[in-house]
């Protein structure tokens, strides 16, 4: 029999048999472990291991961990050995009290996070200068800015980028529409769409004189076929500078400017309002890029994004009637004479740039009336945008609505149709 060491009867023969063996041979379990156990030698537990003294690290490892010392990096052996050295090694005491200093230079780690106050610091800084001498008409301002945020969103993207697929989202008839194109193409379509309130202030067209004017799907689909290359991101240039001098010839041009309109070819809008629908355009289509590359976009400020809405809102009569002549609403119920109060239905969009608008339903020179209301719409102001930017169908916007709901479907149908490519 081999023992746990594997030496026959290594440690374990009493002399009395083999193992714990009793007389005879026969085997013996051991039982519990007692106090008079402690006395057996069999039962002595071995002496701990002397630990090996540590050697004292040399003068020349002591002096190359002054460095990861200096930075508070050695482990807790390491910097007792690094400072009890110092005390008896002058010229490594002087060392460590340079990289000490050394370190204490260094830019300390700050959070990326933006402080709770600078916002409000840059506004007050801000408007306590000196107003602009020539400043940005109230009516351009949200398009100034909405051209802005797209293109720091451009800044830094690079070929890839600019070649990534959008796709492009419309509502038309009773369907919703889409047309693939990519980053450098959408920033195109904007260019030409652009183009249209270039020429009603005079300047040039930024597609030449052969351009279509007063459709801005038919003048898209000339600049994009218009070459046998496909859009880079070379455009982007010709658009920032398009854009600001939109808005410089504006700011110069004074008050009387804005009685001017801009022919759409089914409608015109004045200049004000078509400046105001080319920021919500801007800010729709910057989302589409966006969400294109993967990276998140905030929506327009609340001020901002109330015009867009009121725009869309006050848009709603003509293109319910429009949508009516083509047989895609509902017929008049009580045709009134123009500025009397007819048929009415009350929109109510919340959240930012939330508010209320009576829609007029049976004509646009109707008089909305609250006494003639006959349906209810609450949306979110958000949803209420992609609704209208033709992103979301009728169907998917999730609303609260109460009355006629005849009604109720024709305007959503119509705010859809206000989309377009």
């Amino acid at each position: 029999m081999t023992g746990p060491s594997g030496a026959p009867g290594d440690g374990y023969d009493d002399g009395c048999g083999d193992g714990y063996g009793l007389p005879g041979g026969g085997t013996r379990i051991p039982g519990p472990r007692g106090a008079a156990d402690d006395l057996d030698p069999r039962y002595a537990p071995d002496a701990p291991p002397v630990a090996a003294p540590t050697p004292t690290p040399t003068h020349g490892v002591l002096k190359s961990l002054l460095g990861a010392w200096a930075l508070a990096a050695c482990s807790a052996e390491e910097t007792q050995a690094v400072e009890d050295h110092l005390t008896e090694c002058a010229p490594c005491a002087e060392e460590a009290l340079r990289l000490r200093d050394a370190v204490g230079l260094l830019h300390p780690a700050d959070s990326l996070d933006l402080k709770p106050m600078l916002r409000s610091r840059v506004l007050e800084d801000c408007l306590g200068k000196r107003p602009a001498r020539i400043p940005v008409p109230a009516w351009a301002t949200p398009y100034d800015t909405e051209t802005a945020r797209l293109d720091a969103l451009l800044q830094d993207f690079g070929d890839a980028e600019w070649h990534t697929p959008v796709r492009l989202k419309w509502f038309e008839g009773e369907r919703g529409r889409s047309h693939r194109t990519t980053v450098a193409g959408v920033i195109g379509h904007l260019l030409t769409v652009d183009g249209m309130v270039a020429t009603a202030l005079g300047l040039d067209d930024p597609l030449g004189p052969d351009a279509p004017q007063g459709n801005p799907s038919k003048r898209t689909e000339f600049f994009w076929g218009g070459s046998d290359r496909p859009v880079t991101r070379q455009v982007r240039e010709p658009w920032r500078e398009q854009g600001h001098t939109l808005v410089r010839t504006v700011s110069f041009a004074g008050r009387g400017v804005a009685e001017l309109s801009v022919d759409y070819g089914p409608f015109a809008l004045p200049l004000g309002d078509a400046f105001l629908e080319r920021a919500f355009e801007c800010w729709v289509h910057a989302w589409d890029i966006a969400e294109a590359v993967d990276y998140p976009y905030d929506p327009p400020s609340g001020p901002d994004m109330h015009r867009m809405i009121d725009l869309a809102a006050r848009l709603l009569p003509g293109a319910l009637a429009h949508r009516r002549r083509s047989g895609l609403a509902a017929p008049p119920r009580g045709l009134v004479a123009a500025g009397a109060p007819g048929r009415t239905l009350h929109l109510e969009i919340e959240g930012s740039g939330g508010g209320s608008w009576d829609i007029a339903l049976d004509s646009p020179a109707a008089k909305p009336s609250p006494e003639h209301r006959v349906a209810h719409i609450a949306l979110d102001g958000g949803e209420f945008c992609q609704l209208a930017a033709g992103h979301i169908s009728p169907e998917e916007a999730a609303i609260g609505q109460q009355g006629d709901r005849e009604a109720i479907r024709d305007v959503l149908f119509t705010a859809a149709s206000l989309s377009r490519l």
